[in-house]
């Protein structure tokens, strides 16, 4: 059974039940039953080993305890404590009325908005959540619709999370491509350069950043998303006011005002400096040189990211407890509270990390990889065309489920294993095309907790949030498929980019003109 058909069964199992159910870790979990009883031959009782072995491989590797992804997941039950601390303490009302009183302009108001969403790249939750506290006040003042604000939160998330190696995002992808390198001698770059080295053939995150700025520089929007901002600047509406609207985030903890712009600032600015500066630190101890690349490619990533946490969180922490003096709604029991709240919010996202390597773990014992990407070598199908495929397979699977993870965990160690043995040269394009396309179908989804979130944190409906998103997503998409293609096609990652970039300020300029032609034409009409 192993390295034959029926190999693709467990991957199989899980992905058919992510579509049908949008459960992913049920989903996951079929999956981890499925390969369990290939890899024991039907035995009951190798079965629950191989299970136990797959469901602790996370936390325990080749009789030692696995640091790199105990750390990895230590970290992101950090963020939540961060999170939920930076709440507790105000900073993000504080950095709200601040920025009121400096914003003067509509631009200015949404350009602050893309700009905070992009600072605060550290979880897509944390961007959601602090984005949609610190910009809604100021957007308000300037009339730009819920929609408008939903969008550019749920577009400066996970895209800039994904190709971010100080996020959670990054934590868990790093760890991914360590898996995925591991099985091959032949790869010679550390998972770290590896992922950046990604970001730029993420064509869909390119073009899609690229969008948030010409939509928050211009005063142009198109179908949906242009209904709802005429209503907000002709009406002062921003915001269907028939259909149910969100209030504010949910606040489990009391309201003050005792915040500060730093507590929200100075535990940021912390956890990026510490982290930094720990992967420098570990980078030239393991490697003995200070060349850049050499630090890169020895920096103990895990570790930089727990230390940085680390810091992070108690100095957040510590900036709620200097107010205590003062704030009389401070105690030490809403500290216990906000901890215990950090950890909840943030333990779906580890259940997930846990099943897709226990997963993982199975799948390379079954050799799938090597069994598909011996298919692909024997059919039809050019693996030139691969990235692409990729790219429309995770969009589709990220769409269904809701989900961005849940595709990492099934398609990235597939995705891999194929292409080492395919078309090395490819690996880093197919890979970054399964990112692009799960961020891509994340977007688009109306059951994405990052969707449900953006919508929610920006005070817009949700279902008006997903209709007026999904063209703009659309449009990044169609763009970042003939850039794969052209990636493929011709082998150079630069001439895809390229391409993308172009059509992109095509796209552009055909915009502004056919804006100003409309112009020309009403005000001529009046005159």
């Amino acid at each position: 059974m192993i390295g034959t058909w029926v190999s693709i069964i467990p991957p199989l199992i899980a992905i058919v039940m992510v579509l049908l159910t949008k459960r992913v870790l049920l989903s996951l979990g079929s999956g981890i039953v499925a390969a369990a009883l290939l890899v024991s031959s039907f035995s009951p009782l190798e079965t629950v080993k191989s299970i136990w072995t797959g469901m602790t491989a996370s936390f325990w590797s080749e009789g030692a305890l696995n640091t790199y992804n105990i750390f990895i997941m230590i970290f992101i039950l950090l963020l939540g404590i961060l999170t939920a601390f930076v709440s507790l303490s105000g900073g993000s009302r504080a950095f709200a009325e601040w920025a009121i009183r400096r914003i003067k302009t509509k631009r200015g108001a949404k350009l602050l908005t893309v700009f905070i969403g992009i600072i605060i790249f550290v979880d897509d939750y944390f961007n959601s959540l602090a984005v949609g506290q610190i910009a809604r006040p100021i957007t308000d003042q300037h009339r730009i619709s819920r929609a408008k604000l939903a969008y550019f939160i749920d577009s400066t998330s996970a895209p800039i999370c994904v190709i971010s190696p100080i996020s959670s995002w990054g934590a868990f992808l790093i760890g991914q491509l360590a898996l995925i390198f591991g099985t091959s001698a032949a790869i010679t770059y550390s998972p770290l350069s590896a992922f950046l080295m990604m970001a730029p053939m993420n064509f869909y995150v390119i073009a899609t950043l690229s969008m948030v700025f010409f939509f928050a520089w211009t005063n142009i929007d198109f179908f949906a998303m242009k209904k709802h901002e005429d209503r907000a600047e002709q009406t002062g509406e921003l915001f269907d006011p028939e259909k149910d609207i969100p209030g504010q985030l949910k606040e489990d903890f009391p309201v003050h005002s005792y915040g500060r712009v730093r507590d929200l600032i100075a535990p940021i600015v912390a956890l990026v400096i510490f982290t930094l500066g720990m992967m420098v630190w570990t980078g030239y101890r393991a490697g003995g040189s200070a060349s850049i690349w050499s630090i890169l490619e020895n920096t103990d990533v895990p570790l930089s990211l727990v230390t940085g946490g680390i810091v992070g969180t108690v100095l957040a922490g510590s900036l709620y407890i200097a107010q205590m003096k003062q704030n009389e709604t401070a105690s030490f029991s809403l500290i216990g509270k906000a901890i215990v709240s950090g950890l909840k919010a943030m333990l779906p996202a580890v259940l997930i990390l846990i099943f897709a390597w226990g997963l993982t773990d199975l799948i390379d014992v079954l050799e799938t990889g090597l069994y598909l990407s011996g298919v692909v070598e024997k059919s039809s199908i050019p693996v030139h065309f691969l990235p692409l495929i990729m790219f429309i397979l995770a969009g589709l699977m990220a769409f269904s489920t809701g989900t961005s993870w849940g595709s990492f965990g099934i398609l990235l160690p597939i995705a891999g294993t194929i292409m080492i043995n395919a078309e090395p040269e490819l690996l880093l394009p197919a890979l970054s095309a399964v990112l692009a396309g799960a961020v891509f179908g994340d977007h688009c989804s109306p059951i994405s907790d990052t969707t449900i979130l953006s919508s929610t944190g920006a005070g817009s409906n949700h279902m008006d949030h997903v209709a007026t998103q999904l063209p703009y997503a659309l449009i990044a998409a169609i763009i970042s498929c003939i850039g794969y293609l052209t990636l493929g096609l011709t082998g150079s990652i630069w001439v895809g980019l390229v391409v993308v970039v172009v059509i992109m300020a095509l796209l552009f300029t055909i915009i502004v003109s056919k804006k100003n032609k409309t112009e020309y034409k009403v005000k001529s009409f009046i005159e």
